[in-house]
């Protein structure tokens, strides 16, 4: 069986299928739900870690994070994102961003595969579209932005979230810096390529750019252009960077996620 359902207003869909057996046909399916759609979810999927990477390749080159810990060394391009009831603080990622946009090439789309979950409603991710908030955008700002680039630091307003990962590994990263145009056009549809996590100015900058900060993060994030992924155990999640912003939400509990990043 195979099947799509868009969620409200098309942020996102859920696929109904075993990707153990998935086919050729599907996979290109799959690909041009995840275009139209920008995040897809799967639900009780029993596979092992290299089905997953199996799976995941499907899409594209796969990339390694340095600032979380490989699952092992046969499989160190699937990092483990763990919250411990112990644990204090905000969860890892919890601020709405696109995933390593600090770096020149950042990875085009995020898969997050769960282990371990909290009781039901705790620790939703949540997802913005930058489809919607794009169409939605003022023709005025369009038009101010259009050829304006965003400047994203690895130490912007997000990087409070990576401290305890970065204490798993025992060092401290050196701070990555990009810039990116702030409107892209993904095949026919224009987006909203801009992190307010990692956001550390206008390239180039401008006498109104402390307005113009505020009210594009604003805007990007309406809820209206949201939806909330609550997540169970063996649910499968990919989105595209590119057209969607995330954010973890702040919970109580034990959580372990398997997630791959793919260029």
């Amino acid at each position: 069986m195979f099947k799509i359902i868009p969620n409200k207003k098309e942020i996102g869909a859920e696929i109904i299928c075993d990707i153990r057996n998935i086919n050729n046909k599907e996979i290109k399916k799959i690909k041009l739900a995840l275009q139209r759609y920008g995040m897809l979810f799967f639900k009780k999927q029993l596979l092992t870690s290299k089905m997953y990477l199996k799976f995941a390749k499907n899409f594209g080159k796969l990339a390694i994070y340095p600032r979380l810990r490989g699952l092992s060394k046969k499989f160190p391009k699937i990092t483990v994102v763990q919250r411990k009831t112990s644990d204090k603080g905000p969860s890892f990622g919890e601020q709405f961003h696109t995933d390593s946009i600090y770096t020149k090439k950042p990875p085009r789309f995020t898969m997050l595969l769960s282990k371990l979950v909290p009781k039901k409603g705790k620790g939703n991710t949540e997802f913005c579209s930058q489809y919607l908030s794009y169409k939605n955008l003022p023709i005025k700002i369009k038009k101010k932005i259009n050829n304006l680039k965003g400047v994203y630091s690895s130490k912007g307003p997000i990087s409070v979230t990576t401290i305890e990962r970065e204490k798993e590994k025992g060092k401290t990263s050196k701070e990555l810096k990009s810039k990116h145009k702030i409107i892209k056009k993904i095949n026919n549809k224009f987006a909203i390529y801009c992190s307010p996590g990692h956001f550390v100015g206008f390239d180039p900058s401008s006498k109104d750019e402390i307005k113009l900060k505020k009210y594009l993060f604003n805007h990007q994030i309406k809820k209206k252009f949201q939806y909330s992924l609550a997540w169970k155990k063996n649910q499968l999640a990919i989105w595209d960077n590119r057209s969607m912003l995330h954010q973890a939400t702040r919970f109580k509990g034990n959580r372990i996620m398997h997630r791959i990043t793919i260029q």
